[in-house]
């Protein structure tokens, strides 16, 4: 089916449901995550006290992250430095190499490394054709950029045409 790479391997409403030791002990080692949306709403500068919890409770079970984002290098530096966390900035997910480099970051292969990511589009899409168990977030906020509006736009579409046709069998996202 041509869709198939539309379909993520988990639906998760945050990024704090994901059981991270259930990671752990199916070998994950690195994660690829999204910014904008799916660890901090769009544009909000600093992480929250629950993200910095969540992502040191990451390190303790000995695995790395890195961002992957669309975004500009100042907005995604600005955000992940401080934090510690490399990253990849103008990803343009899903095309290119950004996910190749993550994984040269991380240290990783794609059997044991998630995509973690709330765009269908990007994300999932992005994730699905490397080989990558993927893992679609609910967006935190409903602000957005157009082109991530055009983007839910389309996802929606195909979610709806996916859920009809039992492929996403969880409850509704859009």
């Amino acid at each position: 089916m041509m869709l198939e790479k539309f379909i993520p391997s988990l639906h998760l409403h945050t990024i704090y449901d994901i059981e991270v030791d259930k990671l752990r002990d199916k070998g994950i080692k690195g994660i690829i995550t999204n910014l904008d949306n799916t660890l901090v709403e769009q544009d909000s500068l600093n992480a929250t006290d629950k993200l910095i919890a969540w992502l040191s409770n990451i390190r303790e079970h000995g695995m790395k992250v890195v961002i992957v984002s669309n975004n500009k290098e100042l907005r995604v530096a600005s955000f992940a430095r401080p934090l510690g966390i490399p990253f990849v900035y103008a990803a343009r997910k899903p095309w290119g190499h950004p996910f190749e480099r993550a994984l040269k970051l991380l240290h990783t292969t794609s059997r044991d490394t998630v995509v973690i990511g709330d765009q269908l589009l990007t994300d999932i899409v992005g994730g699905n054709r490397f080989g990558f168990f993927t893992i679609w977030v609910d967006p935190i906020s409903e602000t957005e950029g157009w082109p991530t509006k055009v983007n839910r736009f389309f996802e929606r579409k195909i979610y709806n045409y996916l859920k009809q046709k039992g492929y996403m069998p969880w409850d509704d996202h859009l």
